[in-house]
């Protein structure tokens, strides 16, 4: 009996190492390799690079703002579909200025990890944004997606007008009467994104090695390929 104890004890602590490893916060730093996302006045006037970062490039462009877990896979999930143009990592969705990796982890800022999607209308809606979306997620999953768990990992979509929030709420009611429990994500307006550090840009791309991007990234981002194949641009099958 007592040998089974022991056992159960040591599996036990192997598979909480194990979550601990493969699991967004946990993962390395690297500076080295990243795609750098900073404005030469965002060290004296960060408001005012953030304002510049809310408007995309190119006028023909569109932005729409998600959170749903790590960042690093919903970036990689976006950036495989046709229309989108870019999706940048960052924070949205709390009450602090000017973030970083480090207090939204604590989750007292009130930010959710948050990808910023620069997208071709003429090319993808804001309604399939949505449909990629709740179709690359657990849905009922509360504050969290996978190994990833805490307010800092919750699931938010962010509206900029009335029709966003229209389209939104459909989904999610119709989604909702479809699984026959409740949609965890919220559904809020948008007030402000904040571009994270600049190692967490392309991350899967940069880091497709690292235990937490093998394990949870990239199958994560193989079932939504196998969900949506008419959404993914030719090189991403």
């Amino acid at each position: 009996m007592k040998n089974r104890i022991i056992i159960a004890a040591l599996i036990a602590g192997t598979l909480a190492l194990s979550l601990l490893f493969n699991s967004c916060k946990n993962a390395p730093k690297d500076n080295t390799t990243a795609e750098v996302l900073t404005t030469a006045n965002e060290a004296t006037n960060p408001e005012a690079a953030q304002a510049d970062l809310q408007t995309p490039e190119n006028q023909n462009m569109a932005t729409a703002y998600f959170a749903s877990g790590c960042f690093w896979c919903v970036e990689a999930i976006y950036e495989s579909v046709k229309g989108v143009d870019e999706a940048v990592s960052g924070y949205a969705g709390g009450h602090t200025k000017n973030p970083t990796y480090e207090e939204s982890n604590t989750g007292r800022t009130g930010h959710a990890e948050a990808v910023k999607v620069i997208y071709d209308p003429e090319v993808v809606s804001f309604s399939q944004l949505v449909d990629v979306y709740f179709g690359s997620q657990d849905p009922t999953q509360v504050n969290g997606q996978g190994p990833d768990m805490g307010s800092q990992y919750r699931s938010i979509i962010f509206y900029q007008n009335e029709a966003e929030k229209e389209i939104i709420e459909q989904k999610k009611a119709a989604l909702a009467e479809q699984l026959g429990e409740p949609v965890a994500a919220e559904v809020k307006p948008f007030e402000k994104f904040w571009v994270a550090e600049g190692y967490h840009q392309n991350y899967e791309k940069q880091h497709p090695e690292n235990p937490y991007i093998q394990n949870v990234s990239i199958p994560r981002l193989n079932r939504f390929k196998a969900k949506f194949p008419e959404l993914l641009k030719a090189n991403s099958h």
